[in-house]
Parts: structure tokens; sequence; C-alpha cells
């Protein structure tokens, strides 16, 4: 790709809990630093990774509601000229017995294979997605993916137009996992809330310990589960992406909100205007594992505030296409 000239490309991430989609025009800077432009970007809840945990298996109902999503997304494909297209999948697929399946089911969809791709990989993308709009010289960078069944942390920083990682682990621990198995309570028990404290601080611990966290002197949440938990910081009436976008939030303000989220009924939460409908039954979770995250780091490092961002391993897929 020269430089100048615009790519259609499309990315398709896979999670536990959501499918997205983001066509994107792809333009390569003289310094050689790749630019996105958004044609089309959308979330749908599909919840592929329902039950996983405990069955080890993807069920048919959750195959079903993603084949249905995919094939929407594969005409919008075709619609836009998209020239290129990569679709990635994590969590769910890597954990399930019969993935072989979900593979057949997007081959039959989209035309191509999805890549399963590892935790590392998964971590790399979503740290050139998260930090693309990000000042270089405010780095190192440690990035927070929380998914709906594992949660990736990635440390690097950026050096004119490549990321240079110095770390990351991808962590058996999300919003879908940590409810399905522990927070079953509307709302959650006591009870269970110290129980899934102590599982998610076990777990983040034991990543932290294993990357330079001394070197991070920022902390960047991407997400779902983040960009609700900001919504909810910053109260906002209804759900606005270029509000949340690099929003800066206390620590001490994503602890309150993640306590109250946590400890709220769901019809609660479901009227909620920022909630996505597909985030109620797992946001309390989610933020959980967020705000033990925030602490981990906290004691670690001089942070005293996140910095939210929109963009994630959806675009670094886009980005990888450039």
């Amino acid at each position: 790709m020269t430089a100048g000239a615009p790519m259609r490309v499309a990315g398709i991430d896979c999670g536990t809990n959501s499918i997205r989609l983001l066509v994107a025009d792809v333009v390569r800077e003289p310094d050689g630093r790749p630019r996105l432009t958004d044609v089309h970007r959308e979330m749908r809840v599909v919840r592929l990774g329902e039950g996983v945990d405990a069955t080890g298996r993807l069920s048919s109902h959750a195959l079903d509601r993603t084949w249905r999503a995919l094939a929407d997304y594969a005409a919008v494909i075709t619609a836009s000229g998209v020239v290129r297209t990569r679709m990635v999948a994590t969590s769910a697929t890597r954990d399930a017995g019969n993935r072989a399946d979900f593979v057949e089911m997007v081959r039959s969809t989209l035309g191509q294979d999805p890549e399963v791709i590892t935790g590392d990989e998964e971590a790399e993308l979503t740290f050139a997605g998260a930090v693309g709009d990000l000042d270089p010289a405010s780095g190192p960078f440690l990035v927070v993916d929380i998914g709906g069944g594992s949660t990736e942390l990635v440390i690097g920083e950026r050096v004119g137009a490549s990321n240079r990682l110095a770390g990351g682990v991808s962590l058996d621990i999300g919003c879908v996992r940590i409810t399905e198995r522990i927070l079953r309570g509307d709302p959650p028990s006591s009870t269970e809330r110290d129980q899934a404290r102590r599982w998610a601080r076990q777990i983040l611990a034991d990543g932290l310990d294993r990357l330079p966290v001394h070197r991070v002197r920022r902390l960047i949440p991407v997400s779902g589960t983040a960009t609700t938990v900001a919504a909810a910081a910053l109260r906002l009436p209804t759900y606005d992406p270029a509000r949340i976008h690099l929003a800066e939030l206390p620590i001490d303000r994503v602890h309150t909100v993640a306590d109250t989220l946590l400890g709220a009924t769901r019809a609660h939460r479901a009227a909620l205007g920022y909630m996505h409908p597909g985030r109620v039954d797992v946001i309390g979770g989610g933020a959980l594992i967020l705000s033990v995250m925030i602490e981990l780091v906290a004691a670690r490092t001089p942070i005293h505030q996140v910095t939210v961002s929109e963009h994630d391993i959806l675009d670094g897929i886009v980005l990888s296409l450039a």
C-alpha cells in the first residue's frame, strides 16, 4: 500500500460476548503510519461463548445467533466494495471443543476462514488499535481489554510508525466467565462479590507479575466494559462514543461506578440510557474486573487516572490489513 492511496478494508472481531464489524478506508501517511476513516462500524451481542466455561462447547443457539449477524455483515462488506477482509475469533472459540463447527459456519457465510488467534496475537492487535490516537510521549502504555471470556494485558510504546511491546498476557477471566461462574444473584450477594473479587485479584495479580508494570505511565482500558463504565462515570444520558473516547477518569470514580453497577439489579441496569441490552447481565462482572485491575496497577505505579479508548482490537485488525 503506497502513501496517500486509500484502500477499503473490513475487520470482524468475534469474541465471547459480541461480534463487531469495521469497514474503513486506510491511508498510509508519509511517515509510514496508517490512518483509518470509518465507513461502517457495528456491534451485536450474540453471546457466542454462552455456557462454554461449563460445557466446553459452543451451543447451537449461540452459533445460530452468530451466523445471523455474520450474514448481515457479509452483505455490508459486499455492498461497500471492500477489497480485503480479516475475521478474528478469540476466547470462546479457543476454548470450544467443537470449534470446527464455527469455522465451517464462517467459511460458508463469509467465504473465508476465521483466524482463531492466540492470546498473544490478541494482545498485539488490541495494543495497535488502542494507542493510535495517543501522544507517544505519554507512554509506555498498559492496555487492558476485558472481554467476555478473557482479559488481555499488554505493555508497550509507540516509536514512529511502529509499536514496541514490552510484554503481554492473556488471562482466562472475563465478564461472561465471572458472571456465569460466580455472580449469579440479582444483584449478586456479598458472598458472591467477595468471592469474585478474590478470584479476579488472584488471576490479575499473577498476570501483572509477569509484566514490567513499573514502567507504565498511562493505563488504557478498552472495549465494551470500559466504555460502559466510562459512560456511567461521565453521567451520560445516552451512549456517546465521541465523549467517551480518550476520556480521563479518576480511579476513585471508576471504583465507585463499579460498585454501583455490581450492586444494582438487572432491571436497574437495563433502565440506564447508556447501557447496551446485551451488556445488562454481565456489566457488573466486567466492572469488578476493571476495578480490581486498576487497584492492582495503582499499587505498583503513580497512576491516578485512566484513559478510556473506544479503539481496540477491531481497529487493530483493520490496521493489520494496511
